[in-house]
């Protein structure tokens, strides 16, 4: 079965979770800078079969779109550009930051550790994949 790929992409960073082959558990991949995300998608596709990209969709608390909303859209366009046939959902990827931090605090991380923000990124990639999943 093919995976399912979620991206939480930012200005600086990107993070990057997929799932098992049979959809079911999400796991951190990597945080990489944002301008190589094309290229290492191109490189990721060309190795893993991949059904689905989860890309994260901003929102302020009202509902409204956030001040990241217009570099994530360019993303969006480009991604659809360079991969037509590829499906795309958006998510809402309010609180995962939060929930990520806490997630490092409960798993133990020093507080050293806890801030460092790639792990958050890829944390936060993850957890979208993970809700897309139990929602599924």
């Amino acid at each position: 079965m093919p995976r399912i790929l979620a991206i939480d992409y930012g200005q600086k960073r990107t993070g990057i979770a997929i799932t098992d082959e049979m959809q079911i558990i999400a796991s951190g991949l990597t945080t990489i800078p944002s301008e190589t995300a094309i290229a290492f998608l191109k490189d990721y596709f060309s190795k893993e079969k991949v059904e689905k990209v989860l890309i994260g969709e901003p929102k302020q608390m009202n509902g409204e779109p956030s001040q990241s909303t217009e570099i994530i859209e360019k993303f969006v366009t480009k991604f659809k550009n360079v991969f037509p046939e590829m499906e795309i959902d958006r998510v809402d990827e309010r609180f995962t930051s939060k929930m990520a931090f806490q997630t490092m605090i409960d798993s133990g991380l020093k507080k050293q550790q806890r801030k460092n923000k790639a792990l958050i990124d890829e944390i936060s990639a993850t957890i979208m994949l993970q809700d897309f999943l139990n929602r599924k």
